[in-house]
Protein backbone atom coordinates (compact mmCIF):
# COMPACT_ATOMS: atom_id res chain seq x y z
CA UNK A 1 0.00 0.00 0.00
CA UNK A 2 1.42 3.55 -1.23
CA UNK A 3 1.63 5.58 2.20
CA UNK A 4 -0.18 8.41 2.70
CA UNK A 5 0.53 12.14 1.58
CA UNK A 6 2.12 13.20 4.49
CA UNK A 7 4.00 10.55 5.12
CA UNK A 8 5.95 10.90 1.84
CA UNK A 9 6.13 14.57 1.94
CA UNK A 10 6.67 14.92 5.23
CA UNK A 11 10.86 14.07 5.18
CA UNK A 12 11.67 16.67 1.94
CA UNK A 13 9.91 19.50 3.86
CA UNK A 14 12.15 18.71 7.14
CA UNK A 15 15.01 18.97 4.91
CA UNK A 16 13.69 22.40 3.24
CA UNK A 17 13.05 23.48 6.93
CA UNK A 18 16.62 22.72 7.67
CA UNK A 19 18.35 24.27 4.56
CA UNK A 20 15.73 27.38 4.78
CA UNK A 21 17.27 27.95 8.68
CA UNK A 22 20.51 27.58 7.15
CA UNK A 23 19.74 30.10 4.62
CA UNK A 24 18.21 32.40 6.80
CA UNK A 25 21.51 32.00 9.22
CA UNK A 26 23.94 32.75 6.17
CA UNK A 27 21.72 35.75 5.04
CA UNK A 28 22.25 37.34 8.84
CA UNK A 29 25.80 36.82 8.97
CA UNK A 30 26.63 38.42 5.44
CA UNK A 31 24.92 41.51 4.97
CA UNK A 32 25.48 41.26 1.18
CA UNK A 33 23.80 38.21 0.71
CA UNK A 34 19.99 37.61 0.68
CA UNK A 35 18.54 34.23 1.83
CA UNK A 36 16.75 33.28 -1.36
CA UNK A 37 19.73 33.20 -3.38
CA UNK A 38 21.64 31.59 -0.67
CA UNK A 39 18.59 28.85 -0.69
CA UNK A 40 18.42 28.37 -4.11
CA UNK A 41 22.53 27.93 -4.56
CA UNK A 42 22.47 25.52 -1.30
CA UNK A 43 19.91 23.44 -3.45
CA UNK A 44 21.82 23.10 -6.41
CA UNK A 45 25.10 22.32 -4.47
CA UNK A 46 23.24 19.18 -2.45
CA UNK A 47 21.54 17.72 -5.77
CA UNK A 48 24.85 18.09 -7.61
CA UNK A 49 26.83 16.61 -4.33
CA UNK A 50 24.29 13.47 -4.38
CA UNK A 51 22.63 14.35 -1.16
CA UNK A 52 19.29 14.67 -2.24
CA UNK A 53 17.97 11.37 -2.05
CA UNK A 54 14.83 10.15 -3.56
CA UNK A 55 12.71 9.82 -0.57
CA UNK A 56 12.65 13.26 -0.39
CA UNK A 57 11.57 14.24 -3.82
CA UNK A 58 7.52 14.35 -2.52
CA UNK A 59 8.26 17.10 -0.05
CA UNK A 60 10.91 18.88 -2.45
CA UNK A 61 8.34 18.81 -5.00
CA UNK A 62 5.55 20.08 -2.38
CA UNK A 63 7.67 22.66 -1.29
CA UNK A 64 8.52 24.14 -4.70
CA UNK A 65 5.41 24.27 -6.15
CA UNK A 66 2.89 24.81 -3.24
CA UNK A 67 4.91 27.08 -0.94
CA UNK A 68 5.80 29.37 -3.43
CA UNK A 69 2.58 30.11 -4.61
CA UNK A 70 1.32 31.35 -1.31
CA UNK A 71 4.80 33.37 -1.14
CA UNK A 72 3.35 34.86 -4.20
CA UNK A 73 0.07 35.89 -2.53
CA UNK A 74 1.86 36.92 0.64
CA UNK A 75 3.97 39.08 -1.60
CA UNK A 76 0.54 41.12 -2.47
CA UNK A 77 0.48 42.16 1.28
CA UNK A 78 3.48 43.77 0.71
CA UNK A 79 1.98 46.09 -2.28
CA UNK A 80 -0.61 48.26 -1.94
CA UNK A 81 -2.00 51.11 -4.61
CA UNK A 82 -0.90 54.31 -2.80
CA UNK A 83 2.46 53.48 -3.34
CA UNK A 84 2.04 54.12 -7.33
CA UNK A 85 1.34 57.40 -6.18
CA UNK A 86 4.62 57.78 -4.47
CA UNK A 87 6.60 57.46 -8.10
CA UNK A 88 4.80 59.84 -9.70
CA UNK A 89 3.82 59.66 -13.47
CA UNK A 90 7.47 59.56 -14.87
CA UNK A 91 8.19 56.83 -12.88
CA UNK A 92 5.47 54.67 -13.32
CA UNK A 93 6.28 55.15 -17.28
CA UNK A 94 9.35 54.11 -16.57
CA UNK A 95 8.54 51.08 -14.61
CA UNK A 96 5.89 50.52 -17.46
CA UNK A 97 8.07 50.48 -20.37
CA UNK A 98 11.37 48.58 -18.54
CA UNK A 99 8.55 45.64 -17.93
CA UNK A 100 7.25 45.59 -21.34
CA UNK A 101 10.57 46.10 -23.38
CA UNK A 102 12.40 43.23 -21.19
CA UNK A 103 9.00 40.95 -21.70
CA UNK A 104 9.28 41.44 -25.78
CA UNK A 105 12.84 41.42 -26.48
CA UNK A 106 13.87 38.65 -24.05
CA UNK A 107 11.54 36.56 -26.14
CA UNK A 108 12.25 37.95 -29.26
CA UNK A 109 16.02 37.39 -28.20
CA UNK A 110 14.81 33.68 -27.37
CA UNK A 111 12.84 33.01 -30.75
CA UNK A 112 16.46 34.48 -32.21
CA UNK A 113 18.55 31.86 -30.31
CA UNK A 114 16.45 29.49 -31.54
CA UNK A 115 15.36 28.29 -27.80
CA UNK A 116 11.66 26.83 -26.58
CA UNK A 117 8.76 28.93 -26.46
CA UNK A 118 8.41 28.53 -22.90
CA UNK A 119 11.85 28.89 -22.06
CA UNK A 120 11.85 32.28 -23.41
CA UNK A 121 8.46 33.02 -21.59
CA UNK A 122 9.90 32.36 -18.15
CA UNK A 123 12.74 34.10 -18.60
CA UNK A 124 11.10 36.83 -19.85
CA UNK A 125 9.02 37.57 -17.04
CA UNK A 126 11.45 36.73 -14.48
CA UNK A 127 13.53 39.31 -15.91
CA UNK A 128 11.11 41.96 -16.15
CA UNK A 129 9.12 41.43 -13.20
CA UNK A 130 10.69 39.80 -10.04
CA UNK A 131 12.53 36.88 -10.56
CA UNK A 132 11.65 33.29 -9.15
CA UNK A 133 8.28 34.57 -8.17
CA UNK A 134 7.38 35.59 -11.32
CA UNK A 135 8.31 32.23 -12.98
CA UNK A 136 6.21 30.38 -10.79
CA UNK A 137 3.45 32.81 -11.41
CA UNK A 138 3.77 32.51 -15.55
CA UNK A 139 4.83 28.79 -15.32
CA UNK A 140 1.09 26.79 -15.81
CA UNK A 141 0.43 29.72 -18.30
CA UNK A 142 3.65 29.09 -20.41
CA UNK A 143 3.01 24.87 -20.02
CA UNK A 144 6.56 24.66 -19.25
CA UNK A 145 8.09 21.56 -18.03
CA UNK A 146 10.51 21.36 -14.78
CA UNK A 147 13.98 21.53 -16.51
CA UNK A 148 12.28 25.32 -18.41
CA UNK A 149 11.65 26.15 -14.86
CA UNK A 150 15.04 25.15 -13.05
CA UNK A 151 17.30 26.94 -15.97
CA UNK A 152 15.17 29.80 -15.92
CA UNK A 153 15.42 30.02 -12.15
CA UNK A 154 18.69 29.31 -12.46
CA UNK A 155 19.09 32.63 -14.24
CA UNK A 156 17.46 35.22 -12.65
CA UNK A 157 19.63 33.88 -9.49
CA UNK A 158 22.78 33.94 -11.06
CA UNK A 159 21.99 37.64 -13.23
CA UNK A 160 20.38 39.04 -9.92
CA UNK A 161 23.26 38.21 -7.80
CA UNK A 162 25.72 39.90 -10.30
CA UNK A 163 23.69 43.11 -10.43
CA UNK A 164 24.45 43.07 -6.35
CA UNK A 165 28.20 42.86 -7.48
CA UNK A 166 28.21 44.84 -10.41
CA UNK A 167 25.07 47.86 -10.36
CA UNK A 168 26.97 49.71 -7.48
CA UNK A 169 30.17 50.15 -8.99
CA UNK A 170 28.63 51.75 -11.92
CA UNK A 171 27.10 54.20 -10.18
CA UNK A 172 29.44 57.07 -10.74
CA UNK A 173 30.69 56.17 -13.97
CA UNK A 174 26.98 56.25 -15.12
CA UNK A 175 26.76 59.80 -13.04
CA UNK A 176 23.66 58.37 -11.13
CA UNK A 177 23.16 60.08 -7.65
CA UNK A 178 21.93 57.57 -4.59
CA UNK A 179 17.91 58.49 -5.08
CA UNK A 180 18.51 58.05 -9.25
CA UNK A 181 20.74 54.90 -8.45
CA UNK A 182 18.07 53.27 -6.18
CA UNK A 183 15.25 53.93 -8.95
CA UNK A 184 17.51 52.44 -11.41
CA UNK A 185 17.95 49.65 -9.16
CA UNK A 186 14.36 48.71 -8.29
CA UNK A 187 13.12 48.81 -11.85
CA UNK A 188 16.45 46.75 -13.02
CA UNK A 189 16.68 43.99 -10.44
CA UNK A 190 15.21 40.70 -10.34
CA UNK A 191 14.08 39.41 -6.95
CA UNK A 192 12.91 41.86 -4.12
CA UNK A 193 15.80 40.42 -1.96
CA UNK A 194 18.19 41.02 -4.52
CA UNK A 195 16.80 44.92 -5.05
CA UNK A 196 17.22 45.73 -1.30
CA UNK A 197 20.86 43.88 -1.30
CA UNK A 198 22.27 46.37 -4.13
CA UNK A 199 20.51 49.25 -2.51
CA UNK A 200 22.01 48.55 0.48
CA UNK A 201 25.18 48.80 -0.71
CA UNK A 202 25.07 51.96 -1.53
CA UNK A 203 23.37 53.33 1.23
CA UNK A 204 22.76 57.03 1.27
CA UNK A 205 18.81 57.34 0.63
CA UNK A 206 18.89 54.56 -2.04
CA UNK A 207 17.09 51.91 -0.61
CA UNK A 208 13.33 53.19 0.12
CA UNK A 209 13.20 54.72 -3.94
CA UNK A 210 14.54 51.37 -4.84
CA UNK A 211 12.05 49.26 -3.24
CA UNK A 212 9.00 51.83 -3.88
CA UNK A 213 9.67 51.49 -7.68
CA UNK A 214 10.28 47.51 -7.40
CA UNK A 215 7.52 46.89 -5.54
CA UNK A 216 5.43 48.76 -8.35
CA UNK A 217 6.59 46.67 -10.98
CA UNK A 218 6.09 43.44 -8.91
CA UNK A 219 2.15 45.06 -9.33
CA UNK A 220 2.33 44.76 -12.97
CA UNK A 221 2.74 40.55 -12.26
CA UNK A 222 -1.04 39.77 -11.94
CA UNK A 223 -2.09 41.37 -15.42
CA UNK A 224 1.31 40.49 -16.82
CA UNK A 225 0.37 36.64 -16.67
CA UNK A 226 -3.56 37.29 -17.40
CA UNK A 227 -2.96 39.19 -20.74
CA UNK A 228 -0.62 36.34 -21.58
CA UNK A 229 -3.12 33.78 -20.47
CA UNK A 230 -5.89 35.19 -22.41
CA UNK A 231 -3.94 35.71 -25.61
CA UNK A 232 -2.18 32.10 -25.43
CA UNK A 233 -6.13 31.18 -25.08
CA UNK A 234 -7.14 32.49 -28.44
CA UNK A 235 -4.05 31.30 -30.59
CA UNK A 236 -4.93 28.68 -32.32
CA UNK A 237 -1.53 27.52 -32.88
CA UNK A 238 -1.46 26.28 -28.94
CA UNK A 239 -0.50 22.66 -28.75
CA UNK A 240 -2.83 22.62 -25.58
CA UNK A 241 -6.14 24.40 -24.47
CA UNK A 242 -3.98 27.11 -22.28
CA UNK A 243 -5.08 27.23 -18.74
CA UNK A 244 -6.42 30.41 -17.71
CA UNK A 245 -5.10 32.80 -15.16
CA UNK A 246 -4.01 30.43 -12.23
CA UNK A 247 -5.94 31.16 -8.81
CA UNK A 248 -2.91 32.01 -6.76
CA UNK A 249 -2.80 35.01 -8.99
CA UNK A 250 -6.27 36.08 -8.22
CA UNK A 251 -5.23 35.84 -4.81
CA UNK A 252 -2.53 37.79 -5.25
CA UNK A 253 -4.51 40.54 -6.89
CA UNK A 254 -6.99 40.21 -4.00
CA UNK A 255 -3.75 40.56 -1.14
CA UNK A 256 -3.03 43.84 -2.76
CA UNK A 257 -6.48 44.85 -2.16
CA UNK A 258 -6.48 44.19 1.42
CA UNK A 259 -3.37 45.84 2.04
CA UNK A 260 -4.51 49.08 0.21
CA UNK A 261 -7.73 49.49 2.32
CA UNK A 262 -5.01 50.04 4.97
CA UNK A 263 -7.38 48.18 7.73
CA UNK A 264 -4.64 45.42 8.41
CA UNK A 265 -2.49 46.63 11.45
CA UNK A 266 1.02 46.63 11.23
CA UNK A 267 1.74 43.48 13.37
CA UNK A 268 0.31 41.33 10.79
CA UNK A 269 1.73 42.88 7.98
CA UNK A 270 4.83 42.20 9.53
CA UNK A 271 4.16 38.66 10.62
CA UNK A 272 2.85 38.21 6.74
CA UNK A 273 6.42 39.73 5.46
CA UNK A 274 8.39 37.29 7.87
CA UNK A 275 6.42 34.12 6.65
CA UNK A 276 6.44 35.01 3.12
CA UNK A 277 10.35 35.02 3.33
CA UNK A 278 10.61 32.21 5.04
CA UNK A 279 8.04 30.12 2.25
CA UNK A 280 9.79 31.81 -0.61
CA UNK A 281 13.26 30.74 1.17
CA UNK A 282 11.90 27.45 1.72
CA UNK A 283 10.29 26.94 -1.91
CA UNK A 284 13.60 28.46 -3.62
CA UNK A 285 15.83 25.87 -2.12
CA UNK A 286 13.52 22.77 -3.45
CA UNK A 287 13.34 24.59 -7.10
CA UNK A 288 17.59 24.46 -6.79
CA UNK A 289 17.62 21.46 -6.16
CA UNK A 290 16.28 20.78 -9.83
CA UNK A 291 19.21 22.88 -11.42
CA UNK A 292 21.93 19.97 -12.14
CA UNK A 293 24.89 20.72 -13.56
CA UNK A 294 23.65 17.77 -16.63
CA UNK A 295 20.54 19.57 -16.75
CA UNK A 296 22.20 22.72 -17.25
CA UNK A 297 25.17 21.31 -20.08
CA UNK A 298 22.15 19.45 -21.44
CA UNK A 299 20.41 23.12 -22.20
CA UNK A 300 23.88 24.07 -23.57
CA UNK A 301 25.21 27.93 -23.74
CA UNK A 302 22.30 29.77 -25.55
CA UNK A 303 19.89 29.78 -22.34
CA UNK A 304 23.20 31.56 -20.05
CA UNK A 305 23.47 33.94 -23.76
CA UNK A 306 19.72 34.79 -22.99
CA UNK A 307 20.26 35.23 -19.19
CA UNK A 308 22.99 37.91 -19.87
CA UNK A 309 21.06 39.83 -22.52
CA UNK A 310 17.95 39.94 -21.09
CA UNK A 311 20.25 41.79 -18.23
CA UNK A 312 21.47 43.66 -20.34
CA UNK A 313 18.33 44.75 -21.69
CA UNK A 314 16.45 45.46 -18.29
CA UNK A 315 19.45 47.71 -16.82
CA UNK A 316 19.49 49.45 -19.95
CA UNK A 317 16.62 50.37 -20.56
CA UNK A 318 16.03 51.15 -16.68
CA UNK A 319 18.67 53.66 -17.33
CA UNK A 320 17.64 55.23 -19.67
CA UNK A 321 14.09 55.83 -18.40
CA UNK A 322 16.22 56.88 -15.16
CA UNK A 323 18.37 59.43 -16.91
CA UNK A 324 15.34 60.94 -19.09
CA UNK A 325 12.73 61.51 -16.67
CA UNK A 326 15.61 62.49 -13.61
Amino acid sequence: MRPPVAARTLPGLAVTAVATLAATAAAGLVPSLNASTVAVVLGAVAVNARLVAPWMRPGLDLAAKHLLRIAVVLLGLQLSLPQLRQIGGAGLGVVALTVAVTFLGTQLLARLLGLRRALGLLVATGFAICGASAVAAMRPVAEADADDTAVSVALVTVCGSLAIVVLPLLRVPLGLDYHAFGSWTGASVHDIGQTVATANRVGHGALEPAVVVKLTRVVLLAPLVALVATARRRDPSAVARTAPVPPFVLAFLAAIAIRSTGLLPSGVLDVAHDVQQALLTAALFALGTGISWRLLRRAGGRPMLLGLLAWVLVAAVAYAGVRLTG
